[in-house]
């Protein structure tokens, strides 16, 4: 409802105050995200007043959109710290969340009028920016980290603040530090994640930004990544993408129309949890890693000390020895006695054949975060993975990698998270429901 009067002197006062108090409140992390975001998308793809249904991605359903949905090419992935120590704060934030993420998956305004129909001396409901575009595929996704559930490695001394500890998945502790890692806490954790995918970068920036203006005095944004160019396939329609070093990416990744593989090694089971921790089963864990990439050592690579690294070519893809990118890798084919794909070789050491058949369903994006302030780019790969359980699957996966990998020389990882991902949502269900009310 429009509100067209005009505020006594004190009135507007307080109005001020609390307009400075609430864009404070959405974080040096999605400002900056925010701006970077607004400029690519002024040139971004669905815009106008084409918004088909082929564009929206379903917000409710069995599953959470953005796990096996196809991957769109633009990502704004925000973490959060929950600031209040109200369990019914909380929980009145994650039903307006659900709430705007619905409707802005639908290409509308958090709240209907929100942009310019509240009223002059109000601050408007919905940032705006995203007024004329298309839903552009966007997806939302939400996941909960240790530190909801009470003390974690990365906060030690929290207590069990809202009552959810007798509720933690087994399986939901902080991932551990690996060989050569050089992990930033500004750039790692929290107690709730969104993933933000969408076609258009301006449209998932929106999203964020909306959700970190509502959630004012009870959670703060803890890190955010922006992110293009996508570096995995879940759908055999989409090309297999390039990471910053020019290959190919993710060739074997998991596609959602292999379900009993995603049974076993993305979603998790009711065996997986005790009673308490049901509430996640249908769900999945997501790994984020954030890995900063030594570009300008690698460009000065030759082409055959790439390969080698990687061990496929950078041309077709194909593993070492054989021809086309879909080629099963021969860790057997020898030349001169020496494997033709390397013992260090990064296929070889991530593939399942090596890792007791384990798999993990890659959903990962390019960075790149302008330069170091030494003249080189930070830029790299923006790690995203589920998995039915991270410590069984990932980690083995991240040891081998950091012990034995060749590509380690050019890669540093700089951000670690793990959360508990719940399934998806029935009608009038709001994000983490079953958790609260178990």
């Amino acid at each position: 409802m429009t509100d067209e009067r005009t505020p006594a002197p004190e009135e507007r006062s307080r109005l001020s105050r609390r307009a400075l108090l609430g864009g404070a409140a959405v974080g040096a992390g999605v400002v900056a995200s925010a701006a970077a975001g607004a400029a690519v998308g002024a040139a971004a793809a669905h815009r106008g007043d084409d918004s088909g249904s082929d564009q929206v991605v379903p917000f409710r359903g069995a599953k959470q959109a953005g796990i096996v949905t196809a991957v769109p090419d633009r990502l704004h992935f925000a973490a959060f710290d929950v600031v209040t120590d109200s369990r019914a704060e909380l929980m009145d934030l994650l039903q307006r969340w659900t709430l705007a993420a619905e409707r802005m998956t639908r290409g509308q305004e958090t709240v209907d009028g929100g942009s310019v129909g509240h009223g002059k001396y109000l601050p408007p409901p919905d940032t705006g920016e995203a007024l004329g575009l298309s839903p552009a595929s966007l997806t939302l996704t939400i996941g909960f980290g240790p530190g909801l559930f009470g003390s974690s490695a990365s906060a030690p001394n929290r207590g069990d603040r809202f009552g959810l500890a007798k509720h933690k998945p087994a399986a939901l502790e902080e991932l551990p530090v690996f060989a050569k890692d050089a992990i930033e806490a500004s750039r790692s954790y929290g107690d709730i994640c969104v993933q933000a995918c969408a076609d258009d970068p301006q449209v998932a920036v929106h999203a964020i930004r909306n959700l970190a203006r509502m959630g004012f005095g009870v959670v703060s944004v803890r890190w955010s990544q922006l992110g293009f160019g996508r570096t995995s396939s879940t759908t055999r329609s989409q090309q297999t993408p390039r990471n910053m070093f020019g290959f190919k990416d993710g060739t074997a990744n998991l596609t959602a129309d292999q379900s009993e593989l995603l049974d076993k090694w993305v979603w998790v089971a009711p065996e997986d949890n005790p009673a308490d921790a049901q509430w996640l089963t249908g769900g999945s864990y997501l790994v984020a890693r954030r890995i900063r990439m030594d570009i300008e050592p690698w460009d000065r690579a030759s082409l055959q000390e790439q390969e080698t690294i990687i061990g496929r070519s950078k041309g077709e893809g194909a593993p070492a020895g054989q021809n086309r990118e879909f080629d099963k890798p021969d860790f057997q084919i020898t030349s001169s006695g020496s494997p033709v794909i390397a013992k260090t070789a990064h296929v070889r050491l991530a593939h399942p054949d090596n890792l007791d058949g384990v798999q993990i369903l890659r959903r990962g994006y390019n960075f790149t975060d302008g330069s170091d302030g030494f003249g080189h780019l930070d830029a790299g790969l923006f790690f995203l993975a589920y998995c039915r359980n991270a410590h069984n699957q990932f980690v083995p996966m991240q040891r081998a990698l950091a012990a034995k990998d060749a590509m380690m020389e050019y890669i540093t990882h700089t951000g670690s998270a793990l959360y508990a991902c719940p399934p998806g949502l029935g009608s009038g269900e709001w994000w983490g429901q079953r958790l609260f009310q178990s």
